[in-house]
C-alpha cells in the first residue's frame, strides 16, 4: 500500500489507520466503503468507515 498518496478527496484525520496518508490529512486509498452500526441511523455518530484497519 502507499500511504505516500493524499487522495484530495478523501479528507481524513485518523492517523492510526493503515490507509492514513503519511504526509498529510487524506485518505490514500481511491475510494472507501461507509456503512452504519445502527438499524436507522439518524446522527453523524452512527456512521462508520468500514475501510478502516488498524495501523501495525
Amino acid at each position: 500500500m502507499n500511504t505516500e498518496h493524499a487522495n484530495k478527496h478523501i479528507a481524513c484525520t485518523i492517523k492510526n489507520c493503515k490507509n492514513h496518508c503519511c504526509c498529510a490529512d487524506y485518505c490514500s486509498l481511491d475510494k472507501i466503503q461507509i456503512g452504519t452500526h445502527e438499524y436507522n441511523p439518524t446522527e453523524k455518530a452512527c456512521t462508520d468507515c468500514k475501510s478502516f484497519e488498524l495501523k501495525n
